[in-house]
């Protein structure tokens, strides 16, 4: 314009300020749009290009050995740098959960957009370290592909106020959050570590390996399976079989009962006589309580009544007088209450499945050190661990002789202290062992009235009226049926050897009409406050 002959300079200017303010603000309008609109494809290329190239890291196989010297450093680098990366992935992908819950879709296109990018790194150095297998492959370009989705979909809701859209969209991307994300990630995270495991000989490295496995078992089921199938408990009992490993058994065999928690994990516990490992560790007096402690776990973890799979018990059979020694020795010599409840936690369960098991314990003198321990806050302190003690004592009390031997240690005046087990907190799960206590309790002594001294004993002792009590009281067991049931049966067996022991009127609502009925009459009965 300037330079067009005739034109007028002073309006030519006007233009050119008018068309310099537009570009600005058109600067500036990009700049801001630039913050949610990344292109993700080369904030990819740009993150995932080496810095530089180690000479010695055999043509990009990641080393998980111990090898000296240069090879072994590329490989800890290697790791570490997979386990900073999935760390990230990890935590923006818990940042975008966040946001998404809150309808943040600024922020939550913004991190989903970073989520992506670090992902791709991650699948990108995982590749260069080492040769990725078909089947790994198809996990990558899945995770790949719902990562982009995960991008498109808040990208979309940027641009909208629909919110019936947005209400879509969001189900959609929690979905792809909570269903496909992690499954991949954890399977690339727990093969490294596995290998790691597997393969290194340095104690700190393999103690950190077990360490962020432990952390990936405490997320769930689902992911408890997919390390078990990785391998998982063939790697950590290689770890517990060799003895210049022995301060990292307590560590390694609490990743395997976090894994045991699923059928996957008992599958290959199974397959690599597990179970005979346990037994050495707990037989072993060499042992440090740790380890011991944490061998009583894994038994308690296979041995739950909630598993539906049995297959494995058979083997279990083999050394379950070793086992089942060890363990009560254990309860015996406890220095805490964890430990106390680890080996007290694994005899319940093992009594529930073989009655041989209670006549081992009978033999070894549990009746006695387990009411002993009761008398100890040092080792039984929670409701937990007495649940745990009375359940034993519950699947002890079959067995004729056990009844003699509850009466010479003043078994009776611990069942009814057990009776009264109260919460000390509103935590429902304590409130939850409040309750089995109150109900094993009475069956224990429900069972052990059938001899006549026991039920003699236990009318003495007042239990006639905590038993009352406890059925016409709602709040006294917590609104607790299963306790209901459990107090009326102890009652109507004590009764039935004493008569006299319960009133008129007591006697015409709980122990004369059908158990169903006073069952009945009980559970709708308002609590007198007269």
């Amino acid at each position: 314009l300037l330079n067009k002959p005739g034109g007028n300079f002073f309006s030519s200017f006007l233009v050119i300020s008018r068309m310099q303010s537009l570009q600005v603000d058109s600067v500036q309008r990009w700049m801001e749009d630039l913050r949610h609109m990344t292109e993700v494809e080369c904030m990819c290329v740009l993150q995932a290009k080496p810095i530089g190239v180690e000479e010695d890291s055999q043509q990009g196989e990641l080393i998980m050995g111990s090898a000296v010297g240069a090879g072994d450093h590329v490989a800890r680098n290697n790791l570490q740098t997979l386990l900073r990366r999935a760390l990230v992935v990890s935590t923006e992908l818990g940042k975008m959960f966040q946001r998404l819950e809150k309808g943040r879709w600024q922020r939550v296109h913004g991190t989903a957009v970073r989520a992506n990018c670090h992902v791709r790194s991650l699948v990108h150095e995982y590749s260069a370290a080492r040769s990725t297998p078909p089947e790994m492959q198809k996990y990558e370009t899945s995770l790949l592909e719902k990562c982009m989705e995960l991008t498109n979909i808040t990208e979309r809701c940027l641009h909208t106020d629909d919110e019936f859209f947005l209400k879509s969209m969001r189900e959609c991307a929690l979905h792809l959050y909570v269903h496909d994300n992690p499954p991949p990630l954890c399977l690339l995270f727990s093969q490294v570590l596995i290998k790691q495991i597997e393969s290194s000989d340095n104690i700190h490295i393999i103690g950190s390996a077990i360490s962020n496995l432990l952390s990936l078992t405490q997320d769930g089921p689902q992911l408890c399976s997919i390390i078990a199938k990785e391998g998982a408990v063939v790697a950590l009992f290689k770890i517990c079989r060799q003895d210049r490993f022995k301060d990292l058994y307590a560590h390694a065999l609490r990743t395997v009962a976090s894994i045991c928690c699923v059928e996957e994990g008992i599958n290959q516990l199974d397959k690599v006589d597990g179970i005979l490992c346990l037994a050495d560790i707990l037989t072993d007096e060499s042992s440090v309580e740790a380890a011991r402690a944490e061998a009583a776990a894994v038994v308690a973890q296979i041995t739950s009544p909630h598993h539906t799979s049995t297959q494995h018990l058979a083997s279990f059979l083999e050394s379950m007088h070793d086992i089942v020694t060890s363990l009560i020795k254990l309860c015996e010599s406890a220095s805490c209450g964890e430990v106390f409840l680890l080996a007290s936690a694994a005899l319940a369960n093992i009594t529930f499945f073989d009655s041989m098991a209670c006549e081992i314990l009978l033999q070894l003198n549990a009746v006695q050190i387990l009411l002993q321990a009761c008398k100890d806050r040092q080792r039984v302190d929670t409701p937990y661990s007495k649940d745990q003690v009375v359940t034993i004592l519950a699947n002890l009390s079959v067995l004729e002789q056990c009844a003699s031997e509850v009466l010479q240690e003043q078994g009776t005046e611990r069942l009814l202290l057990l009776l009264g087990e109260k919460p000390s907190s509103s935590s429902p799960s304590e409130g939850a062992a409040c309750e089995r206590v109150q109900q094993k309790a009475a069956v224990t002594l429900a069972r052990l009235s059938r001899d006549p001294d026991v039920a003699q004993t236990a009318i003495q002792l007042k239990a006639v009226p905590r038993l009352i009590e406890l059925c016409r009281s709602p709040t006294e067991r917590n609104n607790s049926d299963s306790v209901l049931v459990a107090c009326l049966a102890a009652l109507r067996r004590l009764a039935a050897g004493c008569p006299d022991s319960i009133e008129a009127a007591d006697h015409q609502q709980l122990i004369k009409p059908r158990l169903v009925d006073s069952f009945l009459l009980c559970s709708n009965m308002e609590e007198s406050f007269v």
